[in-house]
């Protein structure tokens, strides 16, 4: 039997008692990091045979999973913290396992952006986890916009180096919006910070970043869904002149009014 299992995202004592039995009676464990997991291992005195199975050797290390397990073998999933697959290696491992047919299971546990989902106070009956944003700007804009207009709180893993530059994209594509940052969860110094997009987030940044940002408002998501000369118009119908007309618009998308302008001009 495979077994993806969740491991702690900080504090040692955050692992479910399954996942502890699953760790001891494997027979081998694949991590993203063996160091890492040997930590975690030694602090319970679970002493394993490690593989790595990381984004770039997963097809192999899943092969080597199936027949570990077609000799009768158990095998355990970790990722270095967390719920393997979501924003860690993993997705492909259980891509090689259906295709071949190879039955496995998953062992629930921490999930920073759940924690975080709780920790920001923001609405969280609806939700979209986008993760880890690109890091060329042209292919982290064009990501952003695809939920520019959606209602629900979106959720973004975050470096503590790209914080900054992740924040100012989102201020770009979204607008003013709130917005909440987390870190250390689950550790002495855990911290969520609410602040605005337009103010950025102030401070020294250390750690890994769960950033939350409110979802548009209903109007906000129903205009910006016209497209941009219909959202100029929308304006200009209820009597502003097209210099405010434009300026409202640009406004509810997050852009400047320069990059509206071409679709206002036969106006």
């Amino acid at each position: 039997m495979i077994s993806f299992v969740a491991t702690p995202i900080g504090n040692l004592k955050d692992i479910t008692l399954r996942a502890l039995e699953t760790l001891r009676e494997a027979d081998a464990v694949f991590c993203e990091d063996t160091r890492h997991t040997l930590k975690l291992l030694n602090a319970y005195e679970i002493r394993k045979p490690l593989y790595a199975c990381h984004k770039f050797n997963e097809r192999e290390a899943a092969e080597r999973m199936i027949a570990l397990s077609r000799e009768g073998k158990k095998i355990a999933v970790v990722s270095d913290a967390g719920m393997p697959v979501v924003s860690d290696p993993g997705n492909e491992v259980c891509r090689v396992l259906r295709e071949a047919g190879e039955a496995y299971t998953v062992l629930p546990g921490a999930c920073a952006f759940v924690c975080a989902l709780v920790l920001s106070a923001l609405p969280a009956d609806r939700f979209t986890f986008i993760g880890f944003l690109p890091n060329k700007a042209g292919e982290k804009r064009g990501l952003l916009e695809r939920y520019r207009t959606a209602r629900e709180t979106l959720i973004f893993h975050s470096a503590p180096q790209d914080v900054e530059k992740d924040v100012a994209a989102m201020y770009g594509v979204f607008g003013e919006r709130r917005a909440c940052a987390v870190r250390e969860i689950t550790k002495i110094h855990e911290e969520s910070r609410q602040f605005l997009l337009s103010e950025g987030l102030s401070g020294e940044k250390r750690g890994e970043y769960v950033l939350l940002v409110e979802g548009a408002a209903e109007t906000e998501s129903a205009l910006n869904a016209l497209s941009e000369r219909e959202h100029i118009l929308h304006y200009m119908a209820q009597g502003l002149d097209k210099k405010e007309a434009l300026k409202r618009a640009a406004r509810d998308r997050g852009v400047p009014k320069s990059q509206l302008y071409p679709f206002s001009v036969d106006l």
